[in-house]
């Protein structure tokens, strides 16, 4: 094998290597924003279920407050029925006490109601409370985990990329250039191998000449289909295409 070929495949593997912890690193943030949006959305539920047994306390001791205001009109009726001399107004005062009476019924009917759904509401809350509470306990070590292994990537990134332009440099620079060329427009495999007679990368055959060519290890060849460099090793299928 060519030693440029040699090279050139040490630096694809280190390219790679790079390329796939920058995509775990790259996969980091989007994770992290799911667990919180996870977190927000329990706790979110947890809130609206608080303030829906706020808002029907404020309706029930709406309600109480009624039932006071009814019986204070009572105390009012009775206290003018008992002044009063007049069998009319006696009968009008009569009739708004039972009016209030009924109202209180009513009031009474609707706060009895009112209780239930606070009791089913504080349920609601206690089981949000518990769901928030378990899923910020799991969110918190998956959060954590999530950091130590961003960590241990960036460390890793950096190991990766300390030595790589030194493994670049070490490559002629024409050959240099089209490998980084290629590297970026058709990704990881750029360097390839020739199996049974076609192309590792684009898997288009090749002719004889150009196998025999390579296998000569005499000067840098590319797969005329597709531009990818090529090499040959003893232990590749040595079968081609006429």
């Amino acid at each position: 094998m060519l030693p440029v070929i040699e090279k050139l495949l040490v630096l694809q593997d280190r390219d790679a290597k790079i390329l796939k912890v920058q995509d775990e690193l790259a996969r980091i943030g989007p994770e992290r924003q799911q667990l919180q949006a996870k977190l927000a959305t329990s706790q979110n539920q947890l809130e609206a279920a608080k303030t829906q047994v706020k808002q029907l306390e404020s309706e029930r001791k709406r309600l109480e407050l009624e039932v006071d205001a009814k019986k204070q009109l009572i105390e009012k009726y009775s206290l003018q029925q008992f002044q009063t001399k007049k069998n009319e107004e006696y009968r009008a005062l009569a009739h708004e006490i039972d009016t209030c009476k009924a109202a209180i019924v009513k009031l009474d009917d609707q706060q009895i109601e009112f209780m239930e759904q606070i009791e089913r509401a504080q349920k609601t809350v206690s089981d949000s409370n518990q769901v928030a509470v378990d899923a910020k306990k799991v969110n918190d070590a998956r959060l954590a985990d999530l950091s130590t292994r961003e960590g241990n990537l960036k460390r890793e990134l950096a190991e990766l990329q300390s030595n790589r332009e030194e493994l670049a440099s070490a490559v002629e620079d024409s050959t240099r250039n089209k490998y980084e060329r290629l590297f970026k427009q058709k990704g990881q495999n750029v360097v390839v191998g020739i199996q049974h007679g076609v192309c590792g990368g684009c898997h288009m055959g090749i002719s004889r000449s150009i196998v025999v060519t390579c296998q000569a290890e005499q000067e840098v060849i590319t797969c005329p289909n597709c531009g990818r460099i090529l090499y040959y090793t003893r232990d590749m299928d040595l079968a081609v295409s006429e």
